[in-house]
Order: C-alpha cells, then sequence, then structure tokens
C-alpha cells in the first residue's frame, strides 16, 4: 500500500511541475518595458574646447534592422565640460527590447576646437551621413533602466592635419 501511495504522490508531483501556468516568465511573454538612458563624458586632454555637434541617436535592438530615435538633447557639446566625474544625458527611450545591439550618433556641421584661443572648424567625414556606430551588446531582460555611458576620448579623436585644419574622427569607449 505503501509503494502505491509513494507511485500516486509521484506521478502528481511530475504532473504539477510540467503545468506551464506555475511558470512566471515563459518565452512567449512579450519583453518588459525598459528605459535606456545614453549619457556622454570625457577624459581630460589638452584643448581649451571640442566641441561636437549631436543631432540625432538612433538605437538598435533584438537583432532587428528597425532604428528607433531616442529623446535626444540635440545640440553642441563642448565635451570638456563633461571631466572629471561630470556627465551629461544626451537621449533616452523607452524600448521592449530584449537586448540592445547599437547605438548611432549622428552629427552636424558646428563640430570644432579651440587651441591657443582660437576656435577652429572640425569637419567629421562619415558621421554627419551616416551616423557614428557604437556596437554595444547589452541585455535587457528584466531591466528597468538600462545606463549606457559614452566616453568621447578627445585626445584620440582630434586630429590636426597637414594643411592646419583639423578633422574629427570620434574614439568613444563604454563606461559599463
Amino acid at each position: 500500500m505503501k509503494k502505491i501511495a509513494f507511485l500516486f504522490t509521484s506521478v502528481l508531483f511530475i504532473f504539477a511541475s510540467c503545468n506551464k501556468d506555475n511558470d512566471e516568465n515563459t518565452e512567449t511573454d512579450p519583453p518588459s518595458p525598459t528605459k535606456i538612458m545614453v549619457y556622454m563624458h570625457d577624459q581630460p586632454n589638452d584643448y581649451q574646447q571640442v566641441n561636437v555637434d549631436i543631432q540625432e541617436i538612433k538605437i538598435k535592438g533584438n537583432g532587428s534592422n528597425d532604428e528607433y530615435d531616442l529623446e535626444e538633447n540635440a545640440g553642441v557639446y563642448n565635451l570638456l565640460d563633461y571631466q572629471n566625474g561630470l556627465d551629461t544625458l544626451i537621449g533616452e527611450i523607452t524600448v521592449n527590447y530584449d537586448t540592445i545591439s547599437q547605438i548611432r550618433l549622428v552629427l552636424g556641421p558646428e563640430n570644432s576646437v579651440m587651441v591657443d584661443s582660437v576656435l577652429y572648424p572640425m569637419e567629421t567625414p562619415s558621421s554627419q551621413q551616416s551616423g557614428l556606430k557604437i556596437n554595444v551588446q547589452g541585455e535587457l531582460t528584466y531591466v528597468d533602466t538600462f545606463i549606457v555611458v559614452l566616453d568621447f576620448d578627445a585626445n584620440e579623436s582630434v586630429h590636426q592635419l597637414g594643411n592646419g585644419t583639423y578633422q574629427l574622427h570620434p574614439v568613444i569607449h563604454l563606461d559599463e
């Protein structure tokens, strides 16, 4: 009789554990909304100003080719204002992604650098058309807020050409 009771209890336990209604999070559940916040800061350097004209910020996720525009704070940012622990929020969006794969910064024409109290314009060869692509591998499942901090390295990004003009080839590191 004990064997029959044990067998009956075991069968009930197996059926109960196989019931999908007991799973709180199944693979078919849609991802919960996650707020993505993008901040920017810079490492110390020798320039008096390094101004970057951010026009748009776009984001890709879930392996999709679809891009979504962040609610960005478009404008010209002097990177030197965001050194030594200071940063600034440049965009945010709430998405229903499981992952984030890429952030794209589209720069405008008002980029400049100040050297010896003279402000020089900086060309950005490709960042104005296609944007500066930053690959991000972020898992957003069960995350309420995902913060991305872009460390814009002005020393590595600003290049003086032989003719005395300057170009901006952005070098950005992700701080996690």
